[in-house]
């Protein structure tokens, strides 16, 4: 059995898509940031970074997304989640996947998060007026460049697609419009058909 902290918004939505779409046996634990819970002693015990998602597994524990996302896979390869037999196409997917974590989550992050960056308040007003043009910037990217269709890595459904859709979700709130871009905008519609898209929205509050 996993445990899974996830807080409702967070980026911890595309590991609980995988966990849902690999058909896992886990627990899922709400992590309230609007009462600082993620900062609690019961929580840095998880994570000393006091962040999520975080996912207690029988060896030990996993954060960051990108690990967990090829976890899931890799622990569940009936679900068929990542190329696993072709070492070129399972790296493509890391890239997708780091791309994602380390330019567009940090661009999103610079919204509400400004202060892990800097103290002024109008430096951080700066990095919040600059989200909209960071975002269109990095999905012009994976529009252009680094989407196949008519999934993230091309004719197969992978835990990368879960991962594109929780950050495309973040666009509108960010101040960009998802029409711009048609292939992601598709690739939105199609994922909240999916069960276990719809499963982990209705778990987390948020369909």
């Amino acid at each position: 059995m996993l445990d899974f902290y996830f807080s409702p918004g967070s980026c911890a939505l595309a590991s609980h898509i995988a966990l849902e779409e690999a058909g896992a046996e886990y627990r899922g634990h709400r992590v309230d940031f609007g009462q600082n819970q993620q900062q609690s002693p019961a929580f840095l015990k998880v994570n000393p970074k006091g962040r999520v998602p975080a996912l207690a597994t029988p060896e030990g524990i996993l954060t960051e997304t990108p690990a967990m996302l090829v976890y899931i896979a890799q622990t569940h390869p009936a679900a068929e989640l990542a190329a696993m037999d072709d070492p070129f196409a399972f790296a493509r997917l890391q890239a997708f996947n780091s791309y994602l974590a380390s330019t567009a989550h940090v661009a999103h992050a610079h919204k509400g998060r400004g202060k892990r960056w800097a103290d002024t308040p109008e430096a951080i007003a700066d990095m919040q007026r600059k989200v909209p043009e960071t975002m269109a910037a990095v999905f012009a990217y994976i529009e252009d460049h680094a989407f196949v269709g008519p999934y993230a890595m091309g004719a197969a459904y992978s835990v990368a697609d879960a991962y594109l859709y929780t950050v495309a979700r973040w666009l509108e709130g960010d101040g960009v419009a998802v029409a711009q871009f048609p292939k992601v905008a598709r690739h939105l519609a199609m994922m909240a058909e999916r069960p276990a898209v719809q499963a982990a929205l209705k778990a987390e509050g948020l369909a």
